[in-house]
Formats: structure tokens, C-alpha cells, sequence
């Protein structure tokens, strides 16, 4: 399972978010440092078309995606010079595949820290840029010295330099000119700012009218290189302890629909590059993760590896097609269904069910 690390500055909300989305019980307190290792916690991609499915189907039970969450140490401006938990922080972020900054915005007289979340965002993209600086120039140092005997390396010092040019001009690699070729080359380099990223802006509830006014600043600093969702973390957390038919009634009654949870979730999943088929039946119906871009055979391999391995073909249908027939019987009997080979490239809502001789 893939990881998203919770990134920020002390008392940003990052261990309350946390906790919100996983159920987790990661220490929150009003003072920094109140996280001095990192929690891993999993939560579950909400996602309507794999319940109404489930209604269809009378299943016994529902299985949902899920996304892996990790709370990481706080940080501080002077971080990758190991100022605060400075190295435990970087140590643990390089362990995530995508980062989610949280940004406070709320006010709070009993709690210390930044309240502007552009700031915030500035620092934190910093001290990246600075640890990834010395990462490369590392690494660099090492290949231009292997390549004089292994031409066969020249191209990664030539995306290196590329790399350190943007890191050295204080632009993080997800904001950097770079195309995507060249980010491709840099993965085995783990440099932090090749990451994905989503940012979440923390409000007070007396801020959420004015959401989209306190997001521009972050948004239009981050561009199209990352996602921005701003939450009330302290209200969210809160509704998240309850009954969920007593959260239902909270959220409808302040005007919040589902709540923002279910849109972090879901754009940490979008930003990591995973998408959803579903299988359903009596027993149960359950939403797998793949990546885009899978054949049918790596998705059948999701479920078991036998079904990789002797994966003759797959029926497939669209989730709302099926619904629309009323059951998977009755889509069968009216050739609704498609039988795909090898060569499919599964699509997120595909309704799949894989044929296999081992």
C-alpha cells in the first residue's frame, strides 16, 4: 500500500487530521512536538457507486479502497540543518510517496504557531528544497565520478544537473520546468520534492464561508502541481467521533454535505495515481486499487496472483450500466457484457469479474 506523510508546521492540525481520517490516536496537544515519531494509519476511500452496487447485489458486506496515512514529526524553518526533529522529519517523509502539506489558516489565541498558510507553505517547500540540494549534489558527485568509467551514466548526471539547477533556484521539483521525462529519471534518486503533493488548508468553523479566499494564495502558489482542499480539521475531527447517522444529520444541518474528509481521501488517492475497479455478489462487494494504466491481467493479480498467473479473459461492464440493468444476471442475459483480453487497460468504475485456469 502506498503512503501519504502528513507534513507541517508545529500545531497546524496535522496530528488532528490525522486521527480524523484514520480513527487514529495520534497525540494532539497545544504546544510543538506534540508528534515525535511517526503513526501510520489507514483510512477508507468513500465511494457511493461501490455501496449502491452492494444494494444491488445484497451483499453481506462491503470492502472499501483504502489509503495509507502517515503522521511525521513536526517541522521548523532550519530543519534540513536538523533544527527541531530536522532529521527524524526528512528520515520519515523520504519513507511516503506523496506529501500532504497542512497549512493552519485558523485563529487560536491558546495555540501557538503560524497562521498564514502561504507562510507556511514556503517554509515547508524550504526545507525541502534545501535537504534535497544536498541529496543531489551527493549523488551527483558519486555518478560524475562512476561515469568517467560507465558512459552508460551519463544520463543520470545530466538529469541531476537539471534537477539541482531548479532545487538551487529554491524551486521543488514538483514546481520545476522539468518534463516528464525527466521527473520519471529521478525516482530512483528520492528526492522529496518529486513527490505528489496535496495541500490542506486548516480553518476555524467561523472561516469556512471565506474557504476559497483563504485557499487562492496556496493555490495559485502551487499551480497545477498540486491539489488544495480546505477543511475545518478541528470540526471535522469532532463529527468524525460520532454515530455515523448522528454525523449525517450534523453535516446536513451546517450546510457541509459529506464533510471535507471524504475529499481529502479521495484526493490523496487521485494524487498517488490509483483508480478503482469493483467486483460484486452475494458475499460481498469490494473496490480494489490499481494503478492507471493497468491490463487486466496486473488488476486480476490485485485480487490473486493465481488470476495473474492462469488469467484467461475478463467480463467487464461499467458500474452504472449495471446498476441500470439491476443485476450482473440479468446484464449477462442481455449481452451487456464485454469479454476482454490481456490487452485491456482496466478503467477506474469497472465492474470486472476475472476467468482463470491454473
Amino acid at each position: 500500500m502506498e503512503k501519504l506523510g502528513l507534513i507541517g508546521l508545529p500545531n497546524a492540525g496535522k496530528s488532528s487530521l490525522f486521527n480524523a481520517l484514520t480513527g487514529g490516536n495520534a497525540v494532539v496537544a497545544p504546544h510543538p512536538f506534540s508528534t515525535v515519531e511517526t503513526t501510520v494509519g489507514v483510512a477508507h476511500v468513500p465511494d457511493d457507486r461501490l455501496e449502491r452496487l452492494a444494494a444491488m447485489s445484497a451483499s453481506r458486506k462491503i470492502v472499501y479502497a483504502t489509503a495509507e496515512f502517515v503522521d511525521i514529526a513536526g517541522l521548523v524553518a532550519g530543519a534540513a540543518g536538523g533544527e527541531g526533529m530536522g532529521n527524524r522529519f526528512l528520515a520519515g517523509i523520504r519513507e511516503v510517496d506523496a506529501l500532504l502539506f497542512v497549512l493552519r489558516a485558523f485563529e487560536d489565541e491558546g495555540v501557538v504557531g503560524d497562521r498564514d498558510p502561504l507562510d507556511a507553505l514556503q517554509v515547508l517547500e524550504l526545507e525541502l528544497v534545501l535537504a534535497d540540494v544536498a541529496s543531489a549534489e551527493g549523488q551527483l558527485d558519486r555518478r560524475r565520478r562512476a561515469a568517467k568509467g560507465d558512459k552508460s551514466l551519463v544520463g543520470e548526471v545530466a538529469v541531476l544537473e537539471a534537477a539541482l539547477v531548479e532545487l538551487n533556484d529554491g524551486t521543488p521539483i514538483y514546481r520545476s520546468t522539468l518534463d516528464a521525462e525527466q521527473r520519471v529519471a529521478l525516482r530512483p534518486f528520492f528526492l522529496l520534492t518529486a513527490k505528489p503533493v496535496l495541500a490542506v488548508i486548516n480553518l476555524g468553523e467561523d472561516q469556512l464561508a471565506d474557504a476559497d479566499a483563504l485557499s487562492a494564495p496556496v493555490v495559485d502558489a502551487l499551480g497545477a502541481a498540486g491539489e488544495v482542499v480546505a477543511v475545518s480539521v478541528q470540526l471535522e475531527a469532532e463529527m468524525a467521533r460520532l454515530d455515523p447517522s448522528e454525523r449525517a444529520e450534523m453535516l446536513e444541518g451546517l450546510g457541509l454535505g459529506t464533510g471535507a474528509l471524504p475529499r481529502v481521501i479521495r484526493a490523496a488517492y487521485d494524487i498517488l495515481g490509483l483508480q478503482t475497479f469493483l467486483t460484486t455478489g452475494e458475499d460481498e462487494s469490494r473496490a480494489w486499487t490499481f494503478r492507471a494504466g493497468a491490463k487486466a491481467p496486473e488488476c486480476a493479480g490485485v485480487i490473486h496472483t493465481d488470476l495473474q498467473r492462469g488469467f484467461i479473459r475478463a467480463e467487464v461492464i461499467r458500474w452504472d450500466e449495471l446498476l441500470d440493468l439491476g443485476s450482473w444476471h440479468k446484464a449477462k442475459e442481455a449481452g451487456k457484457l464485454r469479454v476482454e483480453g490481456k490487452e485491456y487497460l482496466v478503467h477506474d468504475g469497472d465492474v470486472l469479474e476475472v476467468r482463470f485456469n491454473v
